[in-house]
């Protein structure tokens, strides 16, 4: 009776410790079932480390990339697939910011009920491929990032980045420096003469005499016991003239007034020293505005320079919230998916930094070098080791295009003789393709 009584328990404890193994698996299959149907060891979703299933497509339904035939291909167009290999990515996972990295589980379409999909699920993106084609080739094989996106719908039509690669031929043995380095989103560069704009925001709000000042420019002057020098000889000069000449004898006469703690603030209430997630999933880089202490070290934070470093997306995001009204539509790479508004700035001081952009441009930069584009910019040609990075930022409001832009071109030269024909030659072609 006593064996029987054993082997009855030997029996319920077995039955019982599979009963728990069963629970546990699958409370596993249920926690990390998506992370195993993702895995690279998966050979129903991988074939030699590739992905055998889902595509890409931008905004128009054209295919960036795809799977088939037991390999991924891309655009037919090589332009294309250089201009949007950054936002797409690689097989290899090379770039870790990527659509194919960062979302590679959706591509893959797993379900528990039903495991995954032969086929896999189909991702489309805010991008047009023309307009990232446009920018690739405007680039010209220069280092840089073209941004452009709807201020009104935080739609990106364009995030292209250099140097990459062809993906349809494979990465490179000898990539370039940087090559798997989404620009746009994943570094910094000091900004020059954009960030200006930050400066001139702090004083439209908190130096009340700011439109009664003048200025005299002579090519230079003396900061708290620092040389600060300009581009050019400017004579007198109105902070709004001096936004236009991109004078940097009255924004570092500006920045002193202001103080290097209050830039920083403002750098940082604009969103310019955050790290971001687009779209909630995909990182930014921070950028670093540091307060500079004394006035010759405030002059140059509040024109740019001193430690001052800016992502691009961050000032995208900048951009639009001075042509939105003051409120910045987050922007979106995913094609109906929208990621709410937030409010940076205050209305009326949007509205004095687009009055103020639109004169740079009538007043200084020439409506001619953009025809039919009712645009509001600033240019910014930022000293570095190495060279000077050209920088154009900016919106236009026309009717069937309201878009915002950053163009950096990096060590490239200056922002107006090289980043803006850059603006213009993508303008042009995006205000073509929406119309």
């Amino acid at each position: 009776m006593k064996k029987v009584t054993n082997r009855a328990f030997s029996v319920l404890l077995l039955v019982a410790l599979v009963l728990a193994g069963t629970g546990v698996y699958l409370f596993r299959l249920v926690r990390d079932g998506g992370d195993w149907a993702t895995f690279y060891a998966n050979r129903s979703v991988y074939t030699d480390g590739v992905l055998n299933r889902g595509s890409v497509t931008d905004r128009n339904g054209t295919v960036l990339a795809a799977a088939g035939e037991d390999a991924f291909h891309y655009a037919e167009d090589a332009a294309v697939r250089r201009g949007c290999l950054h936002v797409v990515g690689d097989l290899g996972g090379n770039i870790g910011t990527s659509i194919l990295s960062i979302f590679r589980d959706r591509f893959i379409d797993y379900s528990f009920f039903t495991g995954t999909t032969t086929k896999g699920a189909s991702m489309k993106l805010t991008l047009d491929a023309d307009i990232s084609a446009a920018a690739y080739n405007a680039l010209a094989g220069k280092k840089g990032t073209v941004l452009v996106s709807n201020y009104q719908t935080g739609e990106i039509l364009c995030m292209v980045s250099t140097p990459g690669w062809d993906p349809e031929q494979g990465v490179p043995s000898d990539p370039e420096d940087g090559a798997f380095i989404n620009r746009a989103i994943s570094s910094t560069f000091t900004p020059g003469s954009v960030f200006k704009l930050v400066t001139m925001a702090a004083a439209i709000e908190n130096i009340p005499d700011i439109w009664d000042q003048t200025f005299t420019c002579t090519g230079s002057t003396v900061i708290g016991g620092q040389t600060v020098k300009c581009s050019g000889v400017h004579g007198t000069l109105t902070v709004e003239k001096g936004l236009a000449c991109s004078c940097n004898v009255v924004f570092g006469n500006v920045a002193a007034q202001l103080g290097g703690d209050l830039i920083s603030q403002y750098a940082e209430k604009y969103g310019l020293t955050s790290a971001h997630a687009l779209n909630g999933d995909i990182p930014t880089a921070a950028g670093s505005v540091p307060a500079a202490v004394g006035d010759g070290d405030a002059a140059w934070e509040g024109i740019g320079q001193y430690e001052d470093l800016v992502n691009p997306y961050a000032f995208l995001r900048f951009i639009g919230a001075i042509a939105n009204g003051g409120a910045v539509v987050e922007p979106t790479i995913l094609a109906g998916k929208r990621c709410g508004t937030t409010q940076l700035m205050e209305p009326s001081t949007a509205q004095t930094l687009s009055e103020m952009m639109s004169y740079n441009v009538s007043y200084e930069y020439g409506t001619w070098a953009y025809p039919g584009l009712e645009i509001h910019a600033k240019t910014g040609t930022a000293e570095t080791y190495g060279g000077t990075h050209a920088w154009f930022a900016g919106f236009i409001t026309n009717a069937n295009a309201p878009l915002s832009f950053v163009v950096l071109a990096e060590r490239a030269g200056s922002g107006y003789g090289v980043a803006s024909p850059i603006a213009n030659t993508v303008l042009q072609k995006a205000v073509s393709v929406l119309g």
